[in-house]
This record gives C-alpha cells, sequence and structure tokens, in this order.
C-alpha cells in the first residue's frame, strides 16, 4: 500500500510537469500559413539618424524556418550562432542554413525552410508560405535591419498550435534585437567585433544608454513597433494560388514626441 501510494504520488507529480510547447499538439495532420511582414521603419516614426542614402532604410530577405523545440534559432539572453551572427551583420544566409540543415538531419527538428524576398525601403511588405506540422507547430525568423551594426527582428518560437486546433491568424509587433556580436552604435557604424560575444539583446529607447545610439529615445517609455508580422491560416481552396497583395490594417507607431 505505502508503494502503491509513492507511485501515485509520483505519477501526479510527473503529470503535473510543463510540457514542450510542441509535444500538446493534437491538431491536423498540417497547416499551411501565409506568413506577411511588415516595415513600419519610417522617418517619421524613427526620425533620429533615419538613414536615407547608402545604403537607405529597408530590409534583408526574410529567412525563416518551422520546428520542434528541439531546435532554436536564436534567443533572447543567448549566444548567437555563427549563422545568425552572419545574417545579422551582412546579409549572409548559407552558414544559418546549413545550421538548420544540420538541425534537422541530426534530430528531426525542423520541418521546413521558407524565405520572403526583401523590401527596399523601411516601410513595405514582403510574404511568403510556410507549412506547420502536429510535431513541428513553431516558427522562428529573423530580417536583418540595413544599415545596421548587427540589428535585426523576427520571432523565436511562436506556437501557431492550440491543443486540437491551428490558430487562423495571428499578429506579433517587432522590435529592434542586437545579435551582440558587434559593437556599432549608429545604423551607419563600421565593424568593430565585440570580444567577447555578448548575447542577444532587445533593443530598447534606453537600452543601450548611450546618446550615439540610433534608438535612443530617453523621453519615450518604449519604441514603437518597427516591424509587424501577421501569419494566417490558408484554406484548402487558397492552396497553390498565388499571393495577392494583402492591405492589413497597420496600428500607428509614429513617435509623437519631438525627439529628433
Amino acid at each position: 500500500q505505502v508503494i502503491w501510494t509513492v507511485l501515485v504520488t509520483i505519477l501526479g507529480y510527473a503529470s503535473s510537469l510543463p510540457v514542450g510547447d510542441d509535444s500538446i499538439c493534437t491538431a491536423e495532420e498540417l497547416a499551411k500559413y501565409r506568413i506577411i511582414f511588415i516595415g513600419k521603419w519610417s522617418q517619421t516614426a524613427f526620425p533620429k539618424q533615419y538613414p536615407l542614402y547608402r545604403p537607405p532604410a529597408q530590409w534583408s530577405s526574410l529567412l525563416g524556418v518551422t520546428h520542434s523545440s528541439d531546435y532554436s534559432m536564436w534567443k533572447k539572453n543567448e549566444y548567437a550562432s555563427n549563422g545568425v551572427r552572419d545574417f545579422a551583420e551582412k546579409g549572409e544566409a548559407w552558414v544559418l542554413m546549413k545550421e538548420i540543415e544540420e538541425a534537422g538531419e541530426k534530430i528531426q527538428s525542423v520541418h521546413g525552410i521558407f524565405s520572403a524576398p526583401a523590401i527596399t525601403s523601411g516601410t513595405g511588405q514582403t510574404s511568403t508560405e510556410l507549412e506547420v506540422h502536429p510535431r513541428h507547430p513553431l516558427v522562428s525568423f529573423v530580417v536583418r535591419i540595413v544599415p545596421s551594426p548587427d540589428w535585426f527582428v523576427g520571432i523565436d518560437s511562436l506556437n501557431l498550435c492550440e491543443g486540437d486546433r491551428w490558430m487562423d491568424e495571428v499578429s506579433v509587433d517587432l522590435y529592434p534585437y542586437d545579435a551582440g556580436t558587434d559593437s556599432g552604435f549608429t545604423f551607419s557604424s563600421p565593424n568593430f567585433a565585440t570580444i567577447p560575444q555578448e548575447t542577444v539583446q532587445e533593443i530598447t529607447c534606453s537600452s543601450p544608454s548611450h546618446p550615439a545610439n540610433s534608438f535612443y529615445y530617453p523621453k519615450l517609455k518604449i519604441l514603437p513597433p518597427i516591424a509587424q508580422v501577421t501569419m494566417v491560416k490558408l484554406k484548402k481552396s487558397q492552396l497553390g494560388l498565388s499571393a495577392p497583395y494583402i492591405n492589413l490594417p497597420a496600428k500607428s507607431n509614429e513617435i509623437i514626441d519631438s525627439v529628433s
């Protein structure tokens, strides 16, 4: 009786332990989404040191992956991989692609890779399609801020599955991150490697706390979103059709205070 009581107690404790984000997904076999990335990096929204030429403000191509919790493309407060470093600093995707492929081969943690074209201005949108699977319901991606030392926006392991169903639509405001590999303070800073490397950190209106920083707006409590991403689940009738330009209503992100 004592042994049985102990076993029941252990099993009850085990069942109450947190599980991986993807282990409870019991949705249909797979789902496809249209992912729409919207750049909101305007001179009105971010007037300080706004890049007007050589090169003007723009966004790199979007590189993303659908995966399980066994894989991580990037995480806040952790060190960026060599692939993320190359992408954040130079927009080069080869090493990051290799890292993704190796993860998929070794631990079957990656379901698919997706990419979307670059945006040649600070504002605008780009889109592509992605596929998620019950064992791989997480979405991660990166987009480089151009020009910048090693700054990017992205999502880390967003779960599109809710129990036994896929979410119909999800939108996320995006804010700038520093990859921790280059010590430049401004959009046009020359290459200056960070030694030793630092962890990935969100850039805010007060951090880094230096007047030279391009995102330093001490009068603000929070930066406006510099971009936004929306993922819309495709119906079976929409699969295989060319993607129209989706006019999503975008919330204003203009800085009202005079901080330039």
